[in-house]
């Protein structure tokens, strides 16, 4: 009996000194918004459009110096063009922001929550997260690359995916040179 004792003993303190330890290892970086950059870049048949978008929070999280996680979100509303000027600045944006596109009256933030990190190469991970863009949730994969204090990523994300349907081939058909393409590009630069 007290052989039993002593084993259960010896159990709950390694158990418990183990995950003290994985706990202590983990280190939650926040991400400066104001520091970062999340650029866009969409296609049409005629041509492309540019512009950014602002972070309104996130974090990496890191365990020995590797990451591991990360959890974003994104401030629609702060959404502009870039390529543009005047009147035409004004209708992109507004119509970006309108329930044709991206809704933001309705969907005022979007988010990322990474779900798995594998290390692909030195500073270099592969991330499967969630993205959810108009309340909708589905899964990206995309590679991070991890260099001091920064860190910066490649997102290809089809809109189609989210119920953003305005000049989309995937929707509507005979479209011809008024067709947006379903896939836009992120490339986003982070400073923590």
């Amino acid at each position: 009996m007290k052989k039993n004792v002593l084993s259960l003993a010896l159990a709950v303190v390694f158990g418990v000194s183990a995950t003290a330890n994985t706990d202590l290892t983990k280190e939650k970086k926040e991400v400066k918004s104001e520091q970062s950059k999340v650029t866009w870049k969409a296609y049409k048949v005629t041509g492309s459009h540019t512009g950014t978008v602002d972070l309104k929070s996130g974090a990496l999280i890191f365990d020995e110096g590797t990451l591991t996680g990360g959890k974003f979100e994104v401030d629609m509303p702060s959404l502009v063009s870039t390529d543009l000027e005047g009147e035409y600045k004004g209708k992109l944006e507004g119509h970006l922001k309108s329930d044709d596109f991206f809704g933001v009256a309705s969907h005022p933030t979007a988010s990322l929550v990474f779900t798995e990190v594998k290390a692909s190469g030195k500073n270099s991970y592969e991330v499967t997260g969630d993205l959810t863009i108009k309340g909708i949730t589905k899964p990206v994969i995309f590679d991070v690359s991890v260099y001091g204090s920064k860190a910066t990523a490649t997102l290809k994300i089809d809109r189609a995916q989210y119920n953003v349907k305005y000049g989309s081939g995937s929707f509507f058909d005979n479209l011809g040179d008024k067709t947006i393409y379903d896939e836009f590009d992120l490339v986003v630069d982070l400073e923590f």
